[in-house]
């Protein structure tokens, strides 16, 4: 991720540790993947408590856009970010394939690029990849237009 911010996309990219503090003037806060602490028992549930995610919940308080990428997105979930749970994939197993995801979302600052229903081919390596949330839960997202893409499996 870093080597795509700053050399594809010429931005001025940081690292930050997790027992740091984030800088206070930053535009965006990634979480990317990784198997934070060998996801011991629930795939980011232990990075979710790391110290710097207070500062994470204060910049999506002040409307700092926030994305996590495969574990940054288990973190995301695990530390309340976001709601819903992570279940362990219908076959049990871990999976790891390409599939679709749909754009549905085209208005935030990592997919203005993309066209509206776009199909963009990807892969994935999960074993907890099955995003759940009660349905009015759902309806409120869908509501609020804060569902960003939607899994087809490939063709």
């Amino acid at each position: 991720m870093y080597h795509v911010l700053t050399d594809v996309f010429n931005l001025d990219a940081q690292y930050c540790w997790h027992e740091t503090s984030l800088p206070k003037n930053i535009d965006a806060v990634i979480l990317p993947g990784g198997f934070s602490y060998g996801d011991r028992l629930r795939a980011g549930v232990i990075a979710a408590h790391s110290p710097i995610i207070k500062d994470v919940q204060k910049m999506a308080e002040k409307g700092i856009p926030i994305l996590g990428v495969c574990n940054g997105f288990q973190i995301l979930v695990e530390s309340g970010l976001l709601p819903g749970v992570l279940l362990k994939n219908e076959s049990l197993n871990f999976m790891c394939e390409w599939t679709n995801l749909i754009v549905e979302n085209n208005k935030t600052p990592f997919t203005n690029q993309f066209k509206l229903h776009e199909k963009i081919p990807i892969p994935i390596a999960n074993g907890e990849g099955r995003y759940y949330v009660d349905n009015d839960t759902l309806k409120k997202l869908k509501r609020k237009n804060q569902i960003v893409f939607e899994r087809r499996h490939r063709e």
